[in-house]
């Protein structure tokens, strides 16, 4: 049976990148060798959404309170890129890789899978 999923971010600054999420967000990581980080995410959900243009996938990373982690990532230096809307499913922004990759940020209304 499936017990789990590896999620790949393609990116033109690989270090960095790799340094953004050890060292801004905070996620543990092993080598795989060769400096090559796998890093540990928070409880995961997958949403398959209608489209009838290409097929695509995007990431966004969750939190309990987007006000409170918008202000901690400013004070690490981490360019917001979006005002904070009102969903209907909750309240999302962005945030820009130093790569230059946008990662979305939400705040969700909707039942979570883990209960939370």
């Amino acid at each position: 049976m499936i017990n789990g999923a590896h999620l790949l971010l393609f990116s033109r600054n690989a270090e960095q990148d790799r340094a953004f999420f050890r060292d801004v967000l905070g996620f543990g990581s092993v080598d795989a060798g060769g400096g090559w980080l796998l890093f540990g995410l928070p409880p995961a959900e997958l949403a398959t959404h209608p489209t009838h243009g290409d097929p695509t996938c995007e990431l966004y990373l969750m939190c309990d309170d987007v006000a409170a982690t918008v202000d901690e990532l400013r004070a690490k230096g981490v360019e917001i890129t979006r005002s904070v809307s009102d969903e209907n499913w909750g309240l999302l922004t962005a945030f820009r890789l130093p790569s230059g990759a946008e990662i979305g940020l939400y705040e969700p209304k909707h039942p979570r899978p883990d209960g939370r």
